[in-house]
């Protein structure tokens, strides 16, 4: 299944989430048993009861920077600009950043723009209104008035104007409980999931669970425009692995206990840092890595993962992962009994013989 048109599917406008639900862990978890086909209906609480002692969870800690900001050109044209490039408070370093620029018309280069207390030069004009601008402060910085006047870069999928009431809302629940490096331009959404009180049933049941840090970028969610999914390119996105959270990891795997990715972020992480003769390396490193069916998974036994958009990258992914049909046959049930879709959307559990005690069902 290598058309991009194969990951196409009807879903009801009034199933993407436009709103959290009232508690992170009371969204609805679907299992997938990839042994069995088998599907089950849960609530996200209940995921320390589907996996089993001594199993080991990785999340992503990155947090999300509130990198939309909005300004003028200097013929007075509004301007939205979304910077997705951060580099946790090295000002000036990595100039000029790459951003995401709205505008009334095509930008020029050498075009400047004026935000509060901060100005920008257009250095590089490239498409679908991608351009690189030097940001020139005075005092406060583009991390600074990012802090302070910036407000988080939520899908469009999600209906928000610009002073809407809901940015409280927002603020605290598009990031995950457990967020630390800032740095991300979206949400690890498969963590907004979880809290405390899961996270503390979790290491009671003799679960571990271990940080690392991606941070999400523009290309995770680039539209796919190829016929072939696999000349589909995704942008890099940086990642670093601590050696406690590598070390975990490969003595889990030595044990034959089960490594689960709380996202697919953390997928791509784990597999491109996993070597044959060392399993996974701690360290820094950067992945451009585009998963489709075929893929040969080293270091990921389950994952944890919202449910996508059609015909996109991170919908690959998980068919690479469940296989295609299982995952049809999922997002099926789920859209027939009315889950709730993307980023503040419910989750899916996919692994080998979900827990045998629980009832399951077959379509």
């Amino acid at each position: 299944m290598l058309k991009t048109e194969h990951y196409n599917y009807h879903l009801p406008e009034d199933l993407i989430a436009q709103v959290p639900v009232a508690k992170r862990d009371h969204s609805k978890l679907l299992g997938v048993d990839r042994s069995t086909g088998a599907l089950s209906d849960h609530r996200f609480f209940e995921l320390p009861s589907l996996l089993e002692p001594h199993d080991l969870l990785v999340v992503n800690n990155t947090r999300v920077v509130p990198a939309r900001i909005f300004g003028r050109k200097e013929s007075g044209g509004k301007v939205e600009v979304l910077v997705l490039e951060h580099f946790n408070g090295e000002e000036g370093r990595y100039e000029p950043r790459l951003c995401l620029l709205k505008s009334s018309r095509r930008p020029k280069r050498g075009g400047l723009i004026f935000f509060d207390g901060v100005s920008g030069e257009v250095k590089e004009v490239l498409d679908r209104g991608l351009v690189r601008i030097s940001f020139s402060a005075n005092g406060k910085g583009i991390q600074g008035l990012l802090a302070e006047k910036g407000h988080l870069p939520l899908p469009p999928y999600i209906k928000r104007s610009k002073s809407d009431s809901l940015a409280a809302l927002d603020k605290e629940r598009y990031q995950t409980v457990y967020a630390e490096r800032d740095g991300a331009v979206a949400a690890p959404t498969a963590g907004l999931h979880f809290t405390e009180n899961v996270i503390d049933a979790l290491k009671a049941r003799g679960i571990s669970i271990a940080p690392l840090t991606l941070h999400v970028g523009y290309g995770t969610f680039r539209p796919v425009e190829t016929e072939d999914i696999r000349r589909h390119h995704l942008g890099t996105e940086r990642y670093f692995i601590g050696p406690d959270t590598a070390q975990l990891i490969n003595e889990t795997r030595q044990r034959g206990r089960k490594v689960f990715a709380v996202g697919t972020t953390v997928v791509r992480a784990l597999e491109t840092a996993w070597t044959a003769e060392k399993g996974v390396r701690a360290g820094h490193g950067e992945t451009g890595l585009l998963i489709t069916p075929g893929f040969d998974f080293h270091v990921v036994d389950g994952l944890i993962t919202n449910f996508h958009l059609p015909k996109s990258s991170l919908l690959f992914l998980v068919s690479a992962f469940a296989g295609f049909d299982l995952i049809k046959k999922a997002y099926a049930w789920a859209v027939a009994h009315e889950y709730r879709f993307y980023s503040y959307g419910d989750a899916m559990l996919i692994l080998y013989r979900l827990n045998a005690e629980l009832i399951q069902f077959g379509i």
